[in-house]
């Protein structure tokens, strides 16, 4: 196969669509959101995009027959405002390669029509968290009382050593094709599947893009990652009270 090819399966006309990037990262917040979209609107799939930057593996679906790893664009009907939303298992694996993909992936966004851009994804705390606040990056200083007002936080030097990736990505080349670009990273610890650090991040794209979410199925899956996350506090709180090993040597 070529290093990059793509299956053009429909060819809808959008309305000024909005670009919204959701591929794997930490908590995989940006991946939950941009899925979550895909499950709760009308979606369609427009494109499906072949690299040999991806891991070389097939994935299975439930009747066992394989498909080569991908990713894929949407158009989503997200109740009267459209939406063109990328999806995927994987990143690219090498510097040139995310150049190259996220290159295409604007290529097919131009094509829709789409001018605005939206990376998602997660920033890591190292700790677990209860209040879940979104960090916020742009293409042009207009964007950032806009996003404030949404309530996203802009913080000097965060997150640290930039935003790398795709999400980075779409910032920093879309921003030279003249989108209007942002990134929204939900904080999470880091440590696992993060579905209220995904909400989060919704809740800014639902009140600045302008659609309604019900958030019924993601507050089923945080509560399910309540219940690893205690399972995890406790293990935690049980090794705490084990003895050391001073300790030990006093146990006749």
């Amino acid at each position: 196969m070529e290093d990059i090819e793509i299956d053009e399966l429909a060819d809808p006309e959008l309305d000024d669509p909005v670009f919204i990037e959701g591929l794997p990262g930490v908590g995989h917040v940006g991946k939950l959101a941009a899925e979550y979209l895909l499950e709760e609107f009308d979606t369609e799939l427009v494109r499906r995009v072949y690299a040999d930057e991806f891991p070389p593996q097939v994935n299975i679906d439930d009747e066992g027959v394989a498909s080569l790893t991908c990713a894929e664009f949407h158009a989503v009907d997200a109740a009267g405002t459209d939406l063109l939303v990328l999806t995927g298992d994987h990143q690219a694996q090498s510097n040139e390669g995310h150049y190259h993909l996220t290159d295409t992936f604007l290529d097919v966004a131009e094509e829709f029509g789409a001018t605005r851009a939206f990376a998602l994804g997660g920033v890591p705390t190292g700790e677990l968290i209860d209040e879940y606040t979104v960090l916020g990056a742009v293409t042009d200083e207009s964007l950032v009382e806009i996003l404030e007002g949404a309530g996203v936080e802009f913080r000097d030097d965060e997150p640290a050593g930039g935003i790398v990736g795709v999400s980075g990505l779409v910032l920093g080349l879309g921003g030279r094709r003249g989108f209007e670009a942002a990134c929204l990273m939900g904080e999470t610890s880091g440590y696992l599947v993060d579905p209220k650090s995904a909400r989060a991040v919704l809740e800014v794209l639902e009140e600045v893009v302008g659609f309604e979410l019900d958030y019924a199925g993601l507050e089923e899956r945080a509560e399910e990652m309540e219940e690893v996350v205690g399972k995890i506090q406790e293990m935690q709180d049980q090794q705490q009270g084990m003895p050391t090993g001073d300790d030990l040597r006093y146990i006749g």
